[in-house]
């Protein structure tokens, strides 16, 4: 199944298999789970959210420091 995913200025499709998850979604881009936040369909979802057909995930790179 295809989704689309944003990442900064890049807009990809992805294919992914069925009850594939964000976290594998993260890993499969070698995005660290706990430098982004994603949102699914404008809504923030946890990693462990299944994605489905045609979904539209945002990853949003979280800024930190100290």
């Amino acid at each position: 199944m295809q989704v689309k995913v944003i990442f900064g200025e890049e807009n990809l499709t992805e294919d992914v298999p069925e009850d594939y998850t964000i976290k594998e979604l993260l890993k499969k881009l070698e995005i660290p789970s706990e430098t982004v936040v994603v949102k699914k369909n404008e809504a923030i979802v946890i990693e462990e959210e299944l994605i489905q057909e045609g979904d539209t995930l945002e990853i949003i790179k979280v800024i930190f420091g100290g």
